[in-house]
Parts: C-alpha cells; sequence; structure tokens
C-alpha cells in the first residue's frame, strides 16, 4: 500500500519513476541488458516480434500446447504460425522436430516454457544459429524459471512475460515485460509501445498504446523481493504432491527438474475419462482447471479440422492442473489428492 500510495502522491501514473525502477531491478534480476514495461504478455509477443524484425508473410515455429496468445500474437502481425509437437514428459515443444518444419519463410522460432518449465533451450539456440533465425522466448509462465543458472527470457533474441494476477510474479491487473539484450531492438519496442515515437510527437511507425502502468509497476516491485522465496514454495508443493500421488492408480505426474517454477502443477490422467475426472474434482471443492483443452491448430480460428500433433491432442484430453500456491500446507495436499484418487479409481 505504501508503494501504491506514494504513485498516486506521485501523479506519476504513466512511465514514471516506479516503471523505470521496476524495469530496472527486472532487467537485473533476468540477467538482460533491457527491460520494457507493457500492457500485457500478449503486446510483449506482439511487439517483441515486431522489434526483433519479424513481419508480414514470416512463419514462426511454436508449440500447439499453450494459451492463445501464443499463436494469436503471430497471426496478429501478419506472420503465420507453424506448429511443431510437443514432449511428451516435459510438455514444452519437441526440439527433435523444429527443422522439419523450417522453410525458406521461416523468421523466427517462439519457444514457450509451459507451466514454468524450461525449454530445452540449447537446442533450440543451436537450431536457430544453423539456419539464421530468431529466437523470442514465451516466459508468460516462467519468470523465475532457469536452466544452468541463467533466467528464462535472457537466452534468446528476446523474450515476452505476463504479469496476469495469477502469475507467479502478478500484478494487480494486466501487465507485460518484453526483455532483450539487443539495442536496436530496445529501442523500437520502446517506440511501439508508444505509438510509435520515442518523443510524443515524433512517431516514426505505427505502434501502440501499450504501457505498464505504474501502480502496476509499485506492485511488482515490492512482490518482485519476494519471488525466490514463492517459486522456492512453489517447488517444495510440487515435490509433495508428485510424493502423495506416487500410489495413485491412473496418474502420471510431472518431474520436479532444477529451474522449474510450476507456474501450474499439471498432472496427466490416463484409462479413465478426463472431464469426468475433473468434475468429480468439482463436485469434491477442488478448485482444478484443464489447460488446455484444444491445442492451438484445432481452435475455429485457423480452421483446421485435423491435427498431426498426435501428442498434444493427446495430452490435451489427460491434462488436469491442480492447485498450487507457494503457502499450500500439507494437510490441504491431502485432501486434494484424496479426492483426485476417488474420481481417477
Amino acid at each position: 500500500m505504501s508503494a501504491i500510495e506514494s504513485v498516486i502522491e506521485s501523479t506519476a501514473f504513466i512511465n514514471g519513476p516506479a516503471t523505470r525502477r521496476f524495469e530496472e531491478d527486472a532487467a537485473k534480476y533476468l540477467g538482460v541488458k533491457h527491460a520494457i514495461g507493457l500492457n500485457s504478455g500478449t503486446d510483449a509477443l506482439i511487439i517483441g516480434m515486431r522489434a526483433l524484425g519479424i513481419k508480414k508473410g514470416d512463419e514462426v515455429i511454436t508449440t500447439p500446447f499453450s494459451f492463445f496468445a501464443t499463436a494469436e500474437s503471430i497471426s496478429i502481425i501478419g506472420a503465420t504460425p507453424v506448429f511443431v509437437d510437443i514432449e511428451v514428459d516435459s510438455m514444452n515443444i519437441d526440439c527433435s522436430k523444429i527443422e522439419a518444419a523450417i522453410t525458406e519463410k521461416t523468421a523466427a522460432i517462439m519457444p514457450v516454457h509451459l507451466f514454468g518449465r524450461p525449454v530445452n533451450i540449447t537446442e533450440v539456440l543451436d537450431i536457430s544459429k544453423r539456419h539464421n533465425l530468431k529466437v523470442i522466448e514465451d516466459c508468460a509462465q516462467s519468470f523465475g524459471a532457469s536452466l544452468d543458472g541463467k533466467r528464462t527470457g535472457s537466452f534468446g533474441d528476446g523474450g515476452a512475460f505476463s504479469f496476469f494476477p495469477s502469475k507467479n510474479l502478478g500484478a494487480m491487473g494486466d501487465g507485460g515485460l518484453f526483455v532483450t539484450n539487443c539495442d536496436a531492438a530496445a529501442h523500437q519496442a520502446l517506440k511501439l509501445r508508444n505509438h510509435g515515437g520515442i518523443d510524443k510527437y515524433s512517431n516514426d511507425v505505427l505502434g501502440y498504446n501499450s504501457r505498464l502502468d505504474s501502480i502496476q509497476a509499485a506492485i511488482l516491485g515490492v512482490k518482485l523481493r519476494r519471488i525466490e522465496e514463492w517459486n522456492s514454495g512453489r517447488r517444495a508443493v510440487a515435490a509433495r504432491y508428485n510424493e502423495l500421488l506416487a500410489g495413485v492408480k491412473n496418474v502420471i505426474t510431472p518431474e520436479v527438474v532444477e529451474g522449474h517454477v510450476f507456474h501450474q502443477y499439471t498432472i496427466r490422467v490416463t484409462n479413465v475419462d478426463r472431464d469426468a475426472v475433473h468434475q468429480a474434482m468439482l463436485d469434491a471443492g477442488v478448485g482444478c482447471m484443464v489447460y488446455y483443452p484444444t491445442p492451438q491448430d484445432l481452435l475455429p480460428v485457423y480452421g483446421n479440422e485435423s491435427s498431426l500433433h498426435k501428442v498434444s491432442i493427446s495430452h490435451a484430453s489427460q491434462v488436469i492442473s491442480l492447485p498450487i500456491w507457494p503457502e499450500l500446507d500439507a494437510a490441504t495436499q491431502e485432501i486434494i489428492v484424496k479426492a483426485l484418487a476417488r474420481a481417477c479409481a
């Protein structure tokens, strides 16, 4: 409240000192040169791609198993999303299948660090270098996630974060962040977020009104100080879930790997009707969710009636995300697991 009140007293509500402080602190934490606050994670993807030179007619390789903003952002700038299936265990893009999807129109790869688990980003970068492609990381669910001690968002040419309230680092409203180590891309993103101009009346390109307001930035700045504690708590909760679920029939648990920040704790149920299990859990008072029931390439907007991405299709019919938050206690987890065991029996 003190941080919010300081913004109100300053009346610097748009691109004020609180926003600049948060951008500086976020850049330092993530290990990047530039962090540009934006209106949403979706805008971070759109503006990030445009800042990196991705344009109409290009193709961008990504995963079908993600929230629609991933593919939507590609389509909105006039590029074409090219979908590559996912790995069975990680549920992230299957890097072994990326090169087969590359054409002369391919301009970039957009890996998604799904549910807070880092993609095999080293392999993505190797492929991008061999084919001279940009890499923009969709980090909407992975703030604070890391691989070999390096944060997601800092590997590629750019990274896009969401501060939707339910995220590991969430605002009290919408918010997003584009990060990059490229000076030119950062300069272009600063223009694009501000109606296409660095200065108010020097509009060089068609841009957007997409700025992280100062009150949200102030809130995020306070919460950023606790992100390590919260992410550690999520990992501990996930590990305890795995122990409690070890003997439950028809349930496949996610791997607890280093650097995973568990934005969601997502299991797969097999040999049972997932929707029936989901409903039984809701009836038992357990607020679980299904992310994502339809792969992106099968959404009505793309008009596809079939898909070659068999793992994504299979997982879409099996996944359930159980409640997770940093302070979730063991007794409550036991209640959740017992309800799941009954539903899956």
